[in-house]
């Protein structure tokens, strides 16, 4: 069994952004006073709130993939090896999906530890993010009509097998310049 990666709950990301709201928060805080900062924050919260049901969900269904979905097929299928057809089967799972960030992420981060390589994880997100048909339908479509929406998903449809493959160039380059697995 190969070995998990392991993830941190503290990255160097996560210090700029906690920086940079920092810095505006006191920005805030000297330019509008107390109330408004209090106003942000309590907003900010209920964003939070709302958003948290979520996130859980994201987490949870990611944390089931990883449990249901058996590791050498998944590796197989989608893994270093798989080819195009890896990727393909990468971007029409990304383009059925349905739900937002919060969801696709976290199952983007399953698949990875399952044995999925990078370039299928881009071309699933890519996909999700390109060609997702719950955007086309609900949104697209009454606001653009079929011809616009159409030509825009034609035009798209190469994405994501082009950025999963250029994903899995780096990663060689990257690990063939500083040793380690692709």
């Amino acid at each position: 069994m190969a070995e998990r990666r392991r993830i941190r709950s503290f990255e160097w990301s996560t210090a700029l952004i906690a920086a940079f709201s920092l810095a505006a928060a006191a920005i805030v805080y000297v330019r509008d006073g107390t109330d408004k900062l209090v106003a942000i924050l309590s907003n900010d919260i209920w964003l939070f709130t709302g958003m948290l049901p979520k996130m859980l969900a994201g987490c949870l269904i990611a944390a089931f993939v990883t449990r249901l979905l058996p590791r050498e097929v998944v590796a197989r299928v989608v893994g270093t090896e798989s080819g195009l057809l890896g990727l393909l089967v990468a971007s029409v799972m990304g383009a059925v999906l349905p739900g937002g960030p919060l969801t696709i992420y976290p199952v983007a981060g399953a698949f990875l530890v399952l044995g999925a390589d990078v370039g299928t994880a881009i071309a699933f997100i890519t996909a999700w993010n390109l060609l997702g048909y719950n955007r086309a339908l609900i949104w697209e479509l009454p606001f653009f009509g079929p011809e616009f929406v159409g030509w825009r998903i034609m035009i798209a449809l190469p994405l994501p097998i082009v950025g999963g493959l250029l994903a899995r160039a780096a990663s060689r380059a990257i690990a063939a310049r500083w040793g380690g697995e692709p």
